[in-house]
């Protein structure tokens, strides 16, 4: 008589969109608020599927029986790999699954900041999935691109990078596309700030640590901000000051978040030998001019809801693909 194998199980969070479904034949799984995903609730739990509300740590993942962690985002910094590492805790982050939402952001913003390229320069700082096709997107629109990314140009010899000096030097318009780490953690501040010699528009959709708040507030410089210090418990001053305040939304398309669900179960299926296919069906598109004023309104009229406009965010689909 061969014994049946038992299911895994796996504790998800709940606002991660079209997760319902793709595991519940072939594991136990729990769906909770990302408030609720605590020690307790996962303490004989084999898998994880979070966002980045989950902060994974020693204080959540001791004693628990985790073997793998699946974030359905670029952005990894809300796990302590060095703890999963030395607790033998697998993990997996979705590269790229929002890029092309972010770049439709950022032609958003573009567009009604009206940034028109003639004789404009935008600098990128972080050159990644998303720094990428900004810089396709940029020079589609007729800017003259400036790159910094300073880890792809050490390891790629590249003359196509230039230091973060004539970003400051040359750029109308700065956006930021970096990971957060100890060397991009405020790189906002006042010395980059009082170092820019064209005023320019600082746009900060990566992470609200990237740029000092109160820098920001003292500054005189037109600013968009989608990631923000403290979240959610956002700066209202600095919110009412900025051109366009978004609660970190810039990756929230349905086709991104489509993406970030899809890597992150294909990950666990892969880990735990799990032989499935992914199937995600999208919604047509309507080709609507994507309004990010609107969502800028919403959040200046109403921050108290920062949370509640990210986790019932409206359907928004990729109109441009880069």
């Amino acid at each position: 008589m061969s014994l049946q194998k038992a299911k895994i199980k796996i504790v998800a969070d709940e606002n991660i969109p079209f997760l319902r479904g793709i595991f519940e034949d072939v594991a136990d799984i729990q769906y909770l608020a990302a408030p609720d995903i605590n020690k307790i609730a996962i303490q004989d739990t084999d898998a994880l599927i979070i966002r980045t509300r989950t902060k994974c740590n020693k204080s959540l993942l001791s004693g628990s029986s985790v073997k793998y962690i699946a974030t359905a985002t670029i952005g990894y910094d809300h796990i302590d790999i060095e703890y999963c590492e030395a607790n033998g805790i697998k993990w997996s982050n979705a590269p790229g699954c929002n890029a092309n939402s972010v770049v439709n952001y950022i032609n958003a913003v573009l567009k009604f900041t009206e940034s028109f390229p003639t004789q404009k320069t935008i600098g990128i700082v972080g050159v990644g999935n998303v720094g990428f096709r900004i810089a396709k997107l940029a020079k589609f629109l007729g800017f003259k691109v400036l790159l910094n990314d300073p880890p792809r140009q050490i390891a790629e010899k590249s003359s196509s990078f230039v230091p973060i000096s004539e970003i400051q030097n040359k750029s109308d318009i700065i956006t930021f596309h970096v990971p957060l780490n100890d060397s991009t953690y405020h790189i906002v501040d006042d010395d980059f700030i009082s170092n820019c010699k064209r005023n320019p528009l600082i746009i900060n959709a990566a992470r609200g640590e990237v740029c000092d708040s109160a820098a920001l507030l003292k500054c005189y410089n037109k600013i968009v901000l989608d990631c923000w210090e403290n979240e959610p418990k956002i700066n209202v001053e600095l919110l009412n000051k900025v051109i366009i305040g978004t609660p970190h939304i810039a990756g929230y398309s349905i086709d991104g978040k489509a993406n970030g669900t899809r890597i992150a179960a294909t990950n666990i299926c892969q880990f735990f030998g799990i032989k499935k296919t992914i199937i995600i069906n999208l919604p047509p598109k309507d080709n609507l001019t994507y309004n990010v004023k609107e969502e800028s309104d919403k959040l200046k009229l109403q921050p108290d809801k920062f949370e509640d406009f990210r986790n019932h965010y409206p359907t928004r689909r990729d109109i441009i693909t880069f």
